[in-house]
């Protein structure tokens, strides 16, 4: 059993006493976002004590996901900028004579330049009402109190049948305004293997993390077949999408705030198997690699057969291509080949293999996708590598992606988490970390109630600690649109596709833009429409660094403003810019300060991946417990052992019966073109 300070309920719930008898847990960790989620899973399943503190209220921080509506309200937030509510004012009176204080501050500075535009007519939208959504309910609501999971918007009661592809739209228990469209940890677990959907697939498969147990432990939830038909002709005219339908089709978006995909042989893929975290997600396969050249989007081919099967390249194209690839996938033993230019970019590197301007292209932006002027030859040889590495596992390109959204991730270690003990509570601001002064240690932590609680380690991500403590950190920036669009922006047979584009500076000083499409069947987005991330680092503010492409790649025009040359172009529909901070790689020394018990988590990276904050939080775990494994697999149910106390005999019986063991759908064993994420033998 473990103990859930439900979001919502009200301070008596749990007294200070309570608190300080409840938590005398060896770590605590302010829950935010990706790497303090892993760090918490890994401690609460090496049996450490852990409670996730965050001030907002909802999960993630920012690598959350929302609906349309709850996206609305983050950027009204984030635009106006109002400190969250300080209950505590006088928390510098509970500081002892031997006791020193490092103050936190309750603003988020993260989130800068956030500016949404509307393509359509935005006053047809007003009085409609998002489908499915009640009305909000008061913040301490009894089922909260009573123990009951919080209103997941993907959550639908299993007795009802409704189909998973329709869950999201079933009744929250709060606002979809102020939540996000993500399953809180304190839901049941009770999944199979996460499964990778067909590329040109939909629907999740039974027992997903979106699909709640029934109480014989078979799920009632079936696949979702609402998106499954392809178009028949992907070349007729799409159909109108008003702003109206958005608002209303509200609960069908998960809208994130970083855009990633999974490489198949990550860190993360890795990690996600390691500890089964994997089963409380699916993910479906990113579907084509395209390339921007001469002013239209093509796809790259990746694969062997994609190779032989292009009509994009002539066979002495074909053969050049093959010929590289081959090398770079064992390049360490042919040092020969690139010693000379170790020191000179990719670009430079790639003039000298007599390869075609074309297949340089491809290479550079498609297939290793770094920088043409910064990138040394090696790092692009190792982009390269990994990207061949990763070929095959799970579909024709290198990439996963979670089924509604990257905010699945983090929630899904928290998910492990909770049922190994941890104890999450949202909406509870820090005011401060409490040192002793004379082991210079932090000791505690006082809460907005003025509460104390003891802990031997902290985790604290980036954007909480004060500018005093910021003052020698030198953060860079994110540069990040989100857009509705109508169409894709590389029509083909099928509409149902996943696709990653790198558009090329498109003057000297700029960055590369990353561009992610994503199809209804990623359960991302409503039925004819498409929703593209675009994340590129910052030069000047988003839409300063990203509204030129695009212009390239869509139609901003209203329907009755749009020339000729646009018509072909996906129009947007709605559209977000904003920057963020990145602070990755910033050293712990350059915060001062701080303890050497305080650990302080990054925010997301601009990278395409997730290594990054899998290194991080591994780093951060082997600092504080060097001896303990880092997210082990959790045991076989059937190989626990309890006391006679715990548990009645007519259960243990029940229990341990082989009869009882719950067996996989039809749907589950059959392959059906999907990938299980699953570890190799």
């Amino acid at each position: 059993m473990w103990w859930w300070w439900a979001p919502g309920s009200s301070k008596n719930s749990c007294n200070g006493d309570d608190l300080g008898q409840r938590l005398l847990e060896t770590t605590r960790c302010r829950l935010q976002g990706l790497p303090e989620s892993i760090i918490a899973a890994a401690c609460a399943r090496s049996g450490q004590r852990v409670l996730h503190v965050d001030s907002r209220n909802y999960y993630g921080g920012n690598w959350a996901s929302f609906s349309f509506s709850g996206l609305l309200s983050w950027i009204k937030e984030n635009q106006q900028k109002t400190d969250l509510s300080d209950e505590c004012e006088d928390w510098r009176k509970l500081i002892l004579e031997n006791e020193e204080a490092i103050p936190l501050t309750s603003k988020d500075k993260t989130i800068q330049h956030v500016e949404d535009f509307c393509f359509g007519d935005q006053d047809s939208a007003e009085g409609v009402e998002e489908a499915g959504a009640l009305p909000k309910l008061p913040m301490f609501s009894t089922p909260a109190a009573e123990g009951v999971s919080p209103g997941s918007e993907k959550e639908s009661p299993a007795a009802e049948g409704i189909s998973a592809g329709s869950g999201k739209e079933s009744p929250a228990a709060e606002s979809p305004g102020a939540e996000p469209q993500t399953p809180e940890p304190g839901q049941a677990v009770g999944t199979e293997a996460a499964r990778a959907a067909p590329g040109d697939g939909a629907g999740t498969a039974p027992g997903s993390a979106a699909a709640p147990s029934t109480a014989s432990g078979e799920s009632a939830l079936e696949p979702a077949k609402m998106e499954a038909a392809p178009s028949e002709n992907a070349a007729q005219e799409p159909k109108k999408i008003t702003y109206s339908q958005i608002v209303r089709e509200g609960r069908r978006f998960n809208i994130d705030l970083v855009s990633k995909l999974l490489y198949s042989r990550g860190l993360l893929i890795d990690l996600l198997i390691k500890s089964n975290v994997s089963r409380y997600a699916e993910f479906k396969n990113a579907t084509r690699v395209l390339a921007f050249r001469e002013g239209k989007v093509e796809q790259v081919p990746c694969s062997r057969a994609d190779v032989f099967n292009s009509r994009q390249l002539t066979m002495v194209e074909k053969r050049m291509l093959m010929k590289f690839l081959t090398f770079c996938l064992d390049y360490e033993q042919h040092p020969e080949e690139y010693q000379d230019y170790e020191n000179r970019t990719f670009a430079q590197f790639l003039q000298t293999r007599k390869l075609t301007p074309s297949l340089q292209h491809f290479i550079l932006h498609s297939i290793a996708m770094v920088s043409e002027t910064e990138s040394s030859t090696l790092d692009g040889l190792q982009a390269t590598k990994k990207f061949l590495q990763c070929l095959g596992r799970y579909g024709n390109t290198p990439f996963l992606f979670p089924l509604y959204g990257q905010g699945e991730i983090p929630q899904c270690f928290c998910r492990l988490c909770a049922v190994f003990g941890g104890i999450y509570c949202l909406r509870h601001a820090v005011c401060c970390l409490v040192l002793d002064r004379a082991s210079g240690r932090c000791k505690a932590i006082v809460d907005h109630f003025g509460q104390r609680i003891s802990a031997n380690y902290f985790i604290v991500e980036d954007s909480y600690l004060s500018e005093s403590t910021c003052t020698n950190v030198c953060y860079r920036q994110i540069s990040r649109a989100v857009l509705i669009t109508d169409q894709s922006v590389l029509n083909t047979d099928s509409e149902q596709q996943v696709s990653i584009l790198t558009v090329p500076p498109l003057e000297l000083g700029k960055a590369a833009v990353c561009v992610i499409e994503l199809c209804s069947s990623t359960m991302t987005c409503m039925k004819d429409t498409y929703l593209v991330h675009l994340t590129c680092p910052s030069t000047k503010t988003a839409r300063e660094d990203l509204e030129p492409v695009v212009q390239k790649l869509f139609n901003l025009n209203t329907e009755k403003e749009t020339e000729n040359e646009e018509l072909e172009k996906p129009r947007v529909l709605w559209a977000v810019y904003f920057n963020m901070r990145d602070s990755s790689g910033v050293e712990k020394s350059s915060y001062a300060g701080l303890p050497s018990n305080v650990f302080v988590c990054s925010g997301p990276d601009s990278a395409l991946g997730n290594d990054c904050a899998v290194k991080e939080a591994e780093t951060i775990f082997r600092e504080m417990f060097p001896t303990e494994e880092f997210c082990p697999p959790p045991p076989n149910p059937e190989d626990i052992i309890y006391d006679e106390d715990e548990i009645e005999p007519e259960e243990a019986g029940v229990s341990n019966s082989p009869e009882t063991k719950p067996e996989s759908s039809a749907e589950e064993s059959s392959s059906g073109g999907g990938a299980a994420v699953k570890k190799e033998e």
